[in-house]
């Protein structure tokens, strides 16, 4: 695939466009208990589990990267842990469904041999099963690769996203490959993915958070683009996009929500003020749909905004 630059939109280009046509927005902060002093963050988009509606989050405290994740369920208006549920040592949770299976994702990070409080690398797990009280692992992503997204397609195969960097991806590029079944799913299956084009320029990045199949067979790719601003402070924002899984053909990245949309709060570090990350999309139908993120690395929210996938299947 041939490369435009031309074609490719900066951060600050997209928020203009973002804050010229921002619509109606209503947010909510999510309320948790039963984790101690712990943050949560970076949540997923609540599914239905057993009748009842589950999501899952990144608990950890406030001056630590060693987290847990976290099943939860809400109970007049607060989530709690869910009773009697394992806990992952991950960070980022995500989900998805295959074939009937829940496949549940994180960041696993690596430390160093003789400091165990030292993080030199990550690791990306994924685990399956069709109860979420006996998910089994069966896949781990390359080192250092975070934002590995699975979806089911149309004809039954697999969607892979992966987050390529270095000499193939930069500060962070979007890969994309199709596999026959998760049986397939291995190592050399997320190195090989084709790099989606013109969607960051080289100073910037992004990666996939959530993937949706639409009407008509295209995928709606949620996900975050970055950047550094001269003081090293780290800005990210909600986009979206979609693929044509056949073509590999993807459209412009839209930014569809920014920090500021948010109130002021606590965040992890200062140069995390100006983060969010978006987790999860619930489509409600009529045009609308609930964006859950994490917010500066320290708070969880919903947000309710205009569909950015509505456009795809029009």
């Amino acid at each position: 695939m041939t490369r435009n630059p031309a074609r490719t939109a900066t951060c600050k280009q997209l928020l203009d466009t973002y804050h010229a046509g921002r619509g109606t927005t209503i947010v909510n902060k999510l309320t948790f208990t039963g984790v101690g002093h712990r943050d949560v963050y970076n949540i997923t988009a609540p599914f239905m589990y057993n009748g009842e509606e589950v999501l899952m989050g990144r608990v950890e405290e406030r001056d630590s990267e060693f987290s847990q994740v976290f099943f939860f369920t809400c109970h007049d208006g607060v989530w709690r842990p869910r009773a009697h549920t394992h806990t992952y040592n991950l960070q980022d949770p995500c989900w998805t469904r295959i074939r009937g299976e829940l496949i549940v994702g994180g960041v696993e990070v690596i430390t160093a041999a003789d400091d165990p409080h030292r993080i030199t690398s990550w690791v990306t797990q994924f685990y399956r099963g069709y109860h979420i009280d006996s998910l089994t692992h069966f896949s781990s992503g390359p080192g250092t690769m975070k934002d590995i997204r699975l979806i089911e397609l149309d004809n039954g195969s697999v969607g892979v996203f992966t987050r390529p960097q270095g000499e193939r991806g930069g500060r962070g590029q979007i890969g994309f490959t199709v596999i026959p079944s998760l049986d397939e799913l291995n190592e050399q299956t997320f190195i090989d993915a084709e790099v989606l084009q013109d969607q960051f320029v080289p100073e910037e990045w992004g990666g996939a958070n959530e993937a949706h199949l639409l009407r008509g067979g295209m995928v709606g790719v949620l996900g975050h683009i970055a950047c550094f601003d001269s003081a090293g402070n780290k800005h990210y924002y909600a986009m979206a996009f979609s693929l044509n899984p056949e073509t590999y053909k993807a459209t412009p990245v839209k930014i569809i929500a920014v920090r500021s949309d948010f109130p002021a709060g606590p965040g992890k570090r200062k140069e995390l003020e100006d983060v969010i990350f978006s987790g999860g999309l619930k489509r409600l139908g009529g045009g609308r749909a609930v964006l859950s993120v994490g917010v500066s690395d320290a708070e969880a929210y919903e947000i309710e905004i205009a569909d950015p996938f509505d456009e795809y299947e029009s």
